[in-house]
C-alpha cells in the first residue's frame, strides 16, 4: 500500500474526536481494552472497539494480548510521518515568513 494511502488512513482515524481521546489516554503508556471503556463513559464497549480498530487500521494502535487482556499501545510513527511530509514544511515557512515580517517592521 502507497504511503499516500496511508497517510490518508491516519487523517480519517484522527478526524473523530473520540479517536483522539483515546490516542491522548495512550501517549502515556498502554491500556488495556476496559480502563479505555471506563475513561470513555458513557460510550459503551463496542463504540470503544469500533474506533480502536480505525485505529489499529491506521497503524497508530499497536494490540498486545495478554491472556484475556488486550493491551493497546501508541505507535507514534505514522503520526510523525504526516508531521514530517505536512506539517514540518508548512511551519518552516510561515515561521520564515514571520522572520521576514518581523524584519521588515523594524526597519
Amino acid at each position: 500500500m502507497s504511503s499516500e494511502a496511508n497517510q490518508d488512513r491516519v487523517f480519517r482515524a484522527l478526524a473523530s474526536d473520540t479517536r483522539r481521546q483515546l490516542l491522548d489516554r495512550l501517549k502515556d503508556a498502554p491500556l488495556t481494552t476496559g480502563a479505555l471503556c471506563e475513561a470513555l463513559a458513557p460510550l459503551d464497549r463496542c463504540t470503544v472497539m469500533q474506533h480502536l480498530k480505525v485505529l489499529e487500521a491506521a497503524d497508530l494502535v499497536m494490540v498486545e494480548r495478554r491472556g484475556r487482556e488486550r493491551w493497546n499501545h501508541l505507535n507514534p510513527l505514522p503520526i510523525k510521518a504526516v508531521h514530517d511530509r505536512w506539517i514540518g514544511d508548512y511551519a518552516r515557512r510561515a515561521v520564515g515568513f514571520l522572520a521576514e515580517v518581523k524584519t521588515e517592521l523594524e526597519t
